[in-house]
């Protein structure tokens, strides 16, 4: 199956007191089946996110679904897509609507 390839850098910036952190990051590649680009900006039109907040939460449920359809047949993701299935079409609703 051809995926979109992306490449996700994370830095720990600070800590929670703001005290600077250094050389702790790390890099991995992430491919996908969708544009997460695309889905960012469909998220990004929702009531109460912010463009940084509509980034989190594309990213995150992208990198997080797209683990999980690699690895249905695990016992902790058949027990979850169910639940992922329905909170998924809550979102694409709520997409669809706007």
């Amino acid at each position: 199956m051809k995926q979109h390839q992306y490449k996700i850098t994370l830095q720990h910036t600070a800590d929670p007191e703001g005290n600077p952190i250094r050389d702790k990051q790390i890099e991995f590649s992430a491919p996908n089946h969708e544009d997460i680009f695309t889905i960012i900006e469909k998220t990004g039109k929702r009531e109460n996110f912010t463009p940084e907040m509509a980034q989190r939460f594309a990213v995150g449920l992208k990198l997080f679904s797209e683990v999980m359809l690699e690895n249905r047949k695990d016992p902790l993701f058949e027990r979850l897509l169910p639940h992922f299935r329905a909170m998924m079409k809550i979102i694409k609703e709520k997409n669809q609507q706007e």
